[in-house]
């Protein structure tokens, strides 16, 4: 199994940051090459399209509203068993929040550090986008 973390410290709060992410299907509400979002079978599967037109499936897994975080099975890329978490704690201060995302997952078809340099990349653009949402 193969892991993978990105994570910032932001000048908002915590629950700023989470209003903003924490819903299933808000990805087009601050990620920009995910500009759409469809949620099915009651709000546990979402289908995102790309910048590309490409459609990626996930699943929620779990979600912890009190603990700011969501947790999702994601499908269509060269891995199984991948699992990612997006979670929003207190920053070092009151009015800072802390962003992880990691995700684990075991590589199908390309090695351990291709498949860590992918999914890595995709959380580092996602915390550079959500730093950048709440900066405008």
């Amino acid at each position: 199994m193969t892991s993978t973390t990105a994570s910032t410290e932001l000048p908002v709060s915590a629950d700023r940051v989470w209003q903003l992410i924490g819903g299933f299907g808000s990805l087009p509400d601050w990620l920009p090459y995910i500009p759409a979002s469809e949620l099915s079978e009651g709000g546990r599967v979402r289908t995102l399209v790309n910048e590309g037109g490409g459609v990626i499936v996930e699943r929620l897994e779990a979600f912890d509203n009190a603990s700011r975080s969501c947790s999702i099975l994601r499908a269509p890329f060269p891995v199984t068993g991948y699992l990612s978490t997006i979670a929003v704690r207190e920053g070092s201060a009151p009015d800072r929040a802390r962003v992880e995302w990691s995700g684990t997952f075991t590589p199908d078809g390309i090695g351990d550090d291709e498949a860590a340099a992918l999914f890595h990349g995709v959380s580092a653009d996602g915390v550079a986008a959500l730093t950048q949402s709440l900066a405008g």
